[in-house]
């Protein structure tokens, strides 16, 4: 398939720039993977559609407020960094921007309690940081950093924490696995009241999932790496649902691919830790996954890729198509989708 079988025309005005208020009062547009039937409907009455037996699969990573901005002792030029990956405690792989006037050997202040000095420029353009803290490091992010929205976010967030699902509680992503923003604790306790089963992976979203697919061929593109970890505990969760002829459920796109990239690698459900660099589009065979929770996601992205595979390419392309025309609201603070 080609990159352009994915493209859809979204008016600029779609994309969701504020988080709505309260979390759970989104649209949601159900869409049945096997007629293809669209209802609109909103996200409280995910109630009506998840059984007793069930299980909801939420990834519980935290977005670290990675996005940064350093004067340069030297010179006092401001560059903005965003924090990437961890490499030692006070060494961290970054996005830096302007690059040029961040080399190595520069080095950079951020505020009164942090610093660092740039130690390696790597061949992608990524630097290496060699940071130092007064006090524990991600304390100190937290007061300095800011969250690394995505580029079509425009307006400026108020409260850090509404990037932030309820149940987050592992920092390491970059960008927020989306569609569990949807979800209050009350909704949660009233679920499993219900009967529905709530299992919790970590999988920490990187910047990757925001990078274009540029090559015309779907297949030769290159998915970035992430890492996941699946406990004993979610395991169990996972297959006893299984057994019991309920339906797993995954709370996001990020849920999916760590669940499917345990079945894929293991040949069934088990702990894991790992990276995966999964890439699910049409033609996908799922070994775990019944339902997927998702919000609406980019035209031309390995997103709306997953969820053709899941839904069926026909069937995603036309409801997005409605989605446009009935005005829902798009992308990471938008609303949200239901397929079974």
């Amino acid at each position: 398939m080609k990159k352009s079988d994915f493209y859809y025309d979204l008016p600029e005005n779609l994309i969701a720039q504020t988080p709505i208020e309260p979390r759970n009062t989104s649209r949601l547009l159900v869409l049945s993977k096997e007629s293809g039937e669209v209802s609109h409907k909103g996200f409280q009455n995910l109630f009506d559609y998840l059984r007793k037996g069930d299980c909801l699969v939420l990834n519980n990573t935290r977005v670290l407020p990675a996005r940064i901005f350093g004067t340069r002792v030297d010179t006092g030029a401001v560059v903005e960094f965003v924090l990437l990956k961890q490499k030692e405690q006070l060494l961290w792989e970054c996005i830096a921007g302007p690059g040029k006037k961040a080399r190595e050997g520069h080095e950079f202040v951020f505020s009164d309690k942090l610093s660092a000095r740039v130690e390696t420029v790597l061949p992608d353009g990524n630097r290496i940081l060699r940071f130092t803290a007064d006090g524990e490091f991600f304390s100190v992010l937290d007061e300095v950093g800011q969250m690394p929205l995505p580029p079509y976010i425009k307006e400026k967030l108020e409260d850090k924490e509404r990037y932030q699902t309820v149940y987050s509680k592992h920092l390491g992503s970059a960008a927020a696995p989306t569609a569990g923003l949807h979800f209050t604790d009350d909704m949660l306790e009233e679920l499993k009241e219900k009967g529905v089963n709530i299992a919790y992976v970590t999988l920490h979203v990187g910047l990757g999932t925001f990078r274009p697919v540029k090559v015309d061929e779907i297949t030769d593109h290159k998915m970035h790496s992430e890492h996941y970890v699946l406990s004993k505990e979610t395991a169990e969760i996972i297959n006893k649902t299984k057994e019991n002829g309920g339906r797993v459920i995954c709370v996001g796109t990020t849920s999916c691919r760590t669940v499917e990239s345990v079945a894929s690698k293991y040949g069934k459900i088990v702990p894991a830790t790992d990276d995966t660099d999964i890439f699910i589009y049409p033609g996908y065979e799922f070994k775990c996954m019944d339902g997927l929770i998702t919000n609406f996601h980019l035209p031309e992205s390995t997103l709306i890729m997953l969820v053709s595979a899941f839904a069926g390419y026909e069937n995603t392309m036309d409801a997005y198509k409605i989605a446009v025309e009935e005005k829902y609201r798009f992308f990471s603070f938008g609303d949200a989708m239901l397929i079974l």
